[in-house]
């Protein structure tokens, strides 16, 4: 269910939001400001044109590493290190019989929540927790800047065994006329790395781009 709401809205997603709405009050394990925070971002995805939803997400998740749903983005940068993490991390999918299809790689975070939905409880508790430190930077940013999508991200950390973020930043309303500057966003892009799944962050001075992936495609 969060592995949808966080992936690039269709169609699809748009005709599942009942079933979603309709689950929500069985999963326990959310706070009672998770649930509602998940059912306002609901609500904006049923009620806005899908064309707006889909602008929407661009400008939350694709204009810099603050707020990237990209998990090695936080880790490796652009690193050559990336490269053989996304090979390891997609081997450990592949033994468990999830195969990528093309285009997709295998840090974005919907992919490795469907890859936890298929995993053991216990293990899927134990690697949520691994990228816990990861899961709420995103979701401090995103409350931040006042995007509903920051319940969706904020959710997980309760499934990680970790303390939920605060209603306020839950609720959040984004800021009037809040514009996002150039400087703002490069400055995002040099935040401190994490860590995630034992990776280290690259050394300074040493990342090296790499030109073998690619991004997520346009819809």
């Amino acid at each position: 269910m969060l592995s949808a709401l966080l992936d690039y809205p269709d169609q699809s997603l748009i005709d599942a939001l009942a079933e979603i709405r309709a689950t929500l009050p069985t999963h326990q394990a959310f706070p009672p400001a998770t649930r509602i925070a998940l059912n306002a971002l609901v609500d904006r995805l049923a009620m806005q044109p899908l064309m707006d939803s889909q602008e929407e997400y661009v400008e939350t998740f694709d204009r810099g590493r603050a707020t990237s749903l990209y998990l090695f983005e936080h880790v490796h940068g652009e690193s050559r290190e990336r490269g053989q993490a996304m090979v390891d991390l997609l081997a450990m999918y592949e033994t468990k019989g999830l195969f990528l299809g093309s285009g997709e790689l295998p840090d974005y975070l919907p992919v490795f929540l469907e890859f936890l939905a298929q995993e053991t409880p216990v293990q899927a508790y134990q690697l949520l927790g691994e990228i816990a430190d990861i899961i709420r930077a995103i979701a401090t940013k995103l409350a931040e800047r006042g995007t509903p999508y920051c319940s969706a991200v904020a959710a997980l950390l309760p499934l990680a065994g970790e303390l939920p973020l605060t209603m306020t930043a839950l609720v959040a309303e984004p800021p009037p006329n809040q514009e996002i500057d150039g400087q703002t966003l490069d400055k995002e892009w040099q935040d401190e790395p994490v860590s995630f799944l034992g990776a280290q962050a690259p050394a300074s001075g040493q990342a090296q781009p790499i030109q073998f992936y690619d991004k997520r495609p346009t819809r």
